[in-house]
């Protein structure tokens, strides 16, 4: 929609780049285009503006199949005003110019008869295919309809081109979209069980592998723990012979070494005791010699004193006897020496 201002008794108009602006004075153009702007008197002005831009008509109409069957069909139709002059004179496409607002809905005219042109073409052709086909066969529907757009000379008198045509869908009642919806709904539920049950039968062979595999490793582990009893069996038989034998070993050496050592310390005791009665007897010889020796020394030592006594006066021998005597007199801690002791002393020393 184009901007229109005031000023006094005059008006300004601003079109946009999407929009057909005429404007007549008195039956003659004066101003014809897309993105026009200029100023006019609302008095004596006609403005007749058209949009050529593309435009989007959704769709939505029943019909029926030929076994009887109401399907809805949704379609979408894209148009444009390809001839805005003839589009003007043909629809109303005029402008209030004292306000700029649109005096009818011409759009709303173009957008009726595309409808309804697109509708025949695709009732008459669901009118000749069953449901399953009409259902399935959307693109004959999309063909049928942009092929009745296409060549309708309706469109082209106003000026109006159909960009293209789209059928989104074509669907049943919801009863029967249920209806028909069953067997495929079954089948898939079947192929569930199917997938379901042979889900179960795989875990079930799985489960059974386990518990093979299980058994199959208790067996291997008894099996193992069988081998590992007797090999600790073995192990100690073998150690209890190893010492045993170390034992007999050891009592053979200690057995072997008492022998020698008895044999050495019967030895050593023979030739101790040999020693011993040798030394006794070198020892008496010895003390014999030494009896025999210290004798005939002694002898000769009386032998000698009694040579020399000989030649001695007997007051020497007195003294010598007194010294002897005192020499094997015990020892005399205190003497008291009273006058007959002295007077009888001195009488035997005088005789």
């Amino acid at each position: 929609m184009s901007d229109v201002k005031r000023r006094l008794f005059l008006r300004h108009l601003r079109g946009t780049p999407t929009t057909w602006v005429r404007h007549h004075v008195r039956g003659q153009v004066r101003h014809e285009g897309v993105g026009q702007s200029f100023w006019y008197r609302p008095l004596v002005g006609v403005l007749s503006e058209v949009p050529v831009d593309d435009r989007e008509l959704p769709l939505l109409f029943h019909a029926r199949t030929s076994d009887f069957a109401d399907v809805t069909v949704q379609a979408t139709v894209t148009y444009r005003i390809a001839d805005p002059a003839l589009a003007a004179s043909r629809l109303d496409f005029s402008v209030d110019p004292d306000r700029g607002v649109a005096r009818a809905r011409p759009l709303d005219q173009i957008a009726t008869l595309l409808a309804e042109l697109s509708q025949q073409p695709a009732l008459d052709l669901l009118a000749r295919v069953p449901l399953a086909q009409a259902l399935t066969d959307i693109a004959a529907v999309r063909e049928a309809v942009s092929a009745g757009l296409r060549d309708e000379a309706r469109l082209t008198d106003i000026g109006v081109t159909v960009v293209s045509a789209r059928v989104v869908a074509v669907r049943p009642e919801p009863e029967m979209e249920r209806a028909l919806q069953t067997p495929t709904r079954e089948a898939v539920q079947v192929e569930a069980d199917r997938a379901t049950y042979a889900r179960r039968a795989q875990a079930v062979e799985q489960e059974r592998a386990i518990a093979e595999n299980e058994l199959q490793n208790k067996i291997e582990l008894a099996r193992r723990e069988q081998q590992l009893v007797e090999q600790h069996g073995a192990n100690a038989r073998r150690k209890v012979e190893l010492a045993a034998a170390a034992d007999l070993v050891v009592a053979q050496g200690k057995a072997e070494r008492e022998k020698v050592s008895n044999a050495a310390t019967a030895d050593r005791t023979r030739v101790l005791a040999a020693a011993e009665a040798e030394k006794e007897r070198t020892l008496a010889a010895a003390r014999a010699d030494g009896v025999r020796v210290t004798g005939l020394a002694e002898a000769e030592t009386e032998t000698a004193k009694l040579a020399a006594y000989r030649d001695l006066p007997p007051g020497v021998l007195h003294a010598l006897a007194l010294r002897e005597m005192a020499g094997q007199l015990p020892e005399v801690g205190q003497l008291t020496v009273t006058p007959d002791v002295l007077t009888g002393l001195l009488d035997r020393l005088a005789r």
